[in-house]
């Protein structure tokens, strides 16, 4: 018998995407599959509009907006399913995206987690930015991905059609194991929203599991649904999180010396960004350091306990030298 695989869509005032996108999620091939509308106490009308127009789907309510990571974890508390799939609400799928990952994944016990291949709905030959080929982590905590680093996103032409072990899966359309998932206790809430994906990856890639890029899964995401880029709100939770999953992931020994140099690379992006004239970007990064700072016992506590780490798809070498300094802009350079 097939496993079970719930597709929960976690949903905050989307409703046009869930109009636009919803039906090819309906349309799915997998036969053993519950698809739910998770929503974040949206105020636009969404979960009137998915009861009346899609009886099929399920629908769950959180009493108030959680953010990514809360917002998951309230709703899969109530979900039962061998697997669970996150997919954000403006993605569109293909009828057989579901088959090939759970394949992958029932062939090793040690799989945790999956993603598809992630491409660009505006530019269906090009890579998306959220997760591409599969991420990588450098050294000094700067994710980036086969297909994408920085802001230099690679059209897709064959070049990584091959299945692979990567650091982290894309929080965008993210397969993970309901059993692995409850071991590390989900989602940190205290995240918020973004990179809260590479920290549960990271979690449970301390414990010996395996995160994969599953190439034969198609999908095509919008990108920037929730949170501009351009979003002050955006960068502080960027910088922020990201000193955060280095404290609760790192080894003991390589923890202040990583982020001892982060703190001077932040600098340097704050320096760019009054350059710019972005002032308000600046202050989040001031933001980001201070409340960082003021929680640091809160994300010592939460320190990962490493058994046997699996390190496939963490770069022991600097992106941002790589791409900066060295001009390698493609990840088959690097």
């Amino acid at each position: 018998m097939q496993p079970r695989v719930a597709v929960v869509i976690l949903n905050w005032n989307g409703k046009r995407f869930l109009e636009q996108f919803l039906p090819s999620i309906i349309q799915s091939t997998y036969k053993n599959l519950e698809i739910i509308v998770g929503d974040n106490a949206s105020t636009d009308g969404s979960v009137e509009y998915v009861k009346t127009n899609f009886p099929q789907v399920t629908v769950l309510i959180n009493d108030q907006n959680y953010g990514y990571a809360g917002g998951y974890n309230h709703i899969l508390a109530r979900v039962h399913a061998d697997y669970f799939v996150l997919l954000n609400s403006d993605i569109e799928v293909t009828p057989n995206w579901i088959e090939p990952i759970i394949e992958q994944m029932e062939s090793d016990e040690l799989i945790a987690i999956a993603q598809p291949k992630l491409k660009d709905f505006n530019r269906k030959d090009y890579f998306e930015y959220a997760g591409a080929a599969g991420g990588y982590l450098d050294y000094l905590g700067y994710p980036f991905c086969r297909g994408r680093i920085f802001d230099s996103i690679e059209k897709d032409e064959g070049q990584y059609e091959s299945s692979s072990e990567i650091f982290w899966a894309s929080g965008a359309a993210m397969f993970i194991k309901k059993k692995y998932f409850d071991l590390v206790g989900g989602l940190d809430a205290d995240l918020f929203a973004h990179m809260e994906e590479i920290d549960l990856c990271w979690r449970l890639k301390n414990q010996g599991f395996k995160v994969v890029y599953c190439p034969n899964s198609e999908v095509y995401h919008v990108g920037g649904g929730t949170l501009q880029a351009e979003s002050p709100f955006k960068t502080y939770l960027n910088f922020r999180n990201n000193l955060a999953i280095l404290c609760k992931n790192l080894p003991s020994g390589n923890v202040f010396g990583v982020l001892f140099i982060r703190f001077w690379l932040d600098l340097l992006a704050w320096f760019k960004f009054i350059a710019e004239g972005k002032l308000k970007h600046a202050i989040s990064i001031n933001k980001a350091h201070t409340h960082f700072l003021l929680d640091l016992k809160k994300w010592t506590r939460k320190r990962t306990k490493v058994q046997m780490p699996n390190t496939n798809g963490f770069w022991k070498s600097s992106i941002v030298w790589a791409y900066f300094a060295q001009k390698k802009k493609v990840f088959t350079d690097l």
